[in-house]
């Protein structure tokens, strides 16, 4: 089951808030990380482009996919 996480709300295991912070890196290019994509084998985490480019081969399999690339846009 695939759990959609698209803002800054979202609820881990422990029932802590997740939110990607300007250390969490892409692990494409190395720019700032808006995904993070929650495999069975580990995390994974991407810049908004590499995210968009990826979101259809890995969001099948995700186990959660947490999309704070609406950060982008707020004013």
């Amino acid at each position: 089951m695939t759990q959609m996480a698209t803002d800054q709300t979202a609820v881990d295991e422990l029932g802590s808030r997740y939110q990607l912070s300007a250390a969490d890196r892409c692990d494409s290019c190395g720019a700032q990380a808006y995904i993070r994509a929650t495999l069975a084998t580990g995390e994974l985490f991407f810049c908004a482009h590499h995210g968009a480019k990826l979101k259809d081969k890995l969001q099948p399999t995700a186990i959660e996919w947490l999309d704070e690339s609406s950060k982008l846009t707020e004013h």
